[in-house]
C-alpha cells in the first residue's frame, strides 16, 4: 500500500508543477549559453510545462554531478514531442493508464480529442529524438531520447531515467 500512496503523491506533485510551470527569462536567456539557435527555437515551442520539466530535469543531473552535454540535451528535450495538443486530462489518463493497465488508454483514446493525444503520448520518446535530430543534437542524446544505451550508455541513461522520475 505504500508503493501505491507514494505514486499517487508523486503524481499530485506533477500535477501541482505541471498547473504552476514557468520558465524565468533568466533561465531562457541562459539556454544560448549552450544551445544553437535551432535547439533554442526547439525549446521555445514546447509546452512551458514541457520546458520546466526539461530544465528541472538538467538541473537534476547537473546536481547529480552530469557534466555530458548529450544528456544534458537529452533531459532538455525528452519531452519534444508531446507537442501542444496534449492536454492535462490526457497526461492524467497516460497515468492512470501506467497504473491501471492499458484499458485506460483504450477509453482515452475513443473519447473526442484523446486518440491522436494518446498516440502522441505513447510515441512522444521516437518523436522527441527526431525533432532532436532535426535541431542538430548528436546522435548519442538522440539515442538517449529514444532510450538506447550506448557503449557507455547505461550509466548515462539510468542518470537520466533517475533525473526524470525526480523531476
Amino acid at each position: 500500500m505504500a508503493s501505491f500512496a507514494s505514486w499517487w503523491a508523486g503524481k499530485a506533485g506533477q500535477l501541482g508543477r505541471h498547473v504552476v510551470a514557468r520558465v524565468a527569462p533568466v533561465e531562457r536567456a541562459a539556454l544560448a549559453e549552450w544551445l544553437s539557435p535551432a535547439q533554442v527555437a526547439l525549446f521555445d515551442g514546447m509546452p512551458v510545462a514541457d520546458r520546466r520539466h526539461g530544465l528541472d530535469v538538467v538541473a537534476a543531473l547537473r546536481a547529480a554531478g552530469v557534466t555530458d552535454p548529450d544528456v544534458l540535451l537529452a533531459g532538455l528535450f525528452h519531452d519534444a514531442g508531446k507537442g501542444r495538443s496534449i492536454r492535462l486530462w490526457h497526461r492524467v489518463a497516460w497515468s492512470l493508464g501506467e497504473l491501471l493497465g492499458g484499458w485506460v488508454h483504450r477509453l482515452a483514446a475513443a473519447m473526442p480529442g484523446g486518440g491522436d493525444a494518446m498516440a502522441r503520448l505513447r510515441d512522444h520518446a521516437e518523436r522527441s529524438a527526431e525533432l532532436a535530430a532535426a535541431v542538430g543534437c548528436p546522435p548519442r542524446t538522440v539515442a538517449l531520447i529514444r532510450g538506447e544505451a550506448g557503449a557507455d550508455g547505461d550509466v548515462a541513461l539510468a542518470s537520466l531515467r533517475a533525473a526524470d522520475e525526480a523531476s
